[in-house]
């Protein structure tokens, strides 16, 4: 068995309310819900990686997190249409960097505790 790094299987996010934070993920963002074994926790799938929302265990503190990106096609227009359906924007998208076959393009927009939230277009030229 390999012990090599084959990629993310799982992405945990530290919220305050996880019924704000699914209503967030799954019905603005429309990922796909998983599961929900208890009230302080939720799964959806991000393109075959799971998302997963709870409460703050232990020391956990709510906000600090990593930042999620997700892959998106026409940046502009999943923006708008994301705020359109109440995310919170936090930057308009941009092209950030000249990459040799492609131009990374971001916008960000927070969740209900104010975690940011990616959007990410590898527009090819």
């Amino acid at each position: 068995m390999s012990s090599q790094v084959s990629g993310i299987g799982q992405i945990a996010v530290t919220v305050s309310d996880v019924d704000a934070a699914l209503a967030f993920y799954r019905d603005i963002l429309e990922l796909p819900f998983l599961f929900r074994p208890a009230t302080n926790l939720a799964f959806l799938d991000a393109g075959g990686v799971r998302l997963m929302l709870s409460t703050p265990q232990g020391a956990g503190s709510v906000g600090g997190n990593s930042v999620l990106y997700f892959k998106v096609g026409d940046i502009e227009h999943h923006f708008r249409t994301l705020l359109d359906r109440g995310a919170v924007g936090e930057r308009e998208p941009q092209a950030t960097a000249e990459l040799s076959d492609h131009t990374l393009w971001l916008a960000f927009l927070r969740d209900p505790d104010g975690n940011l939230v990616g959007l990410m277009e590898e527009r090819r030229r």
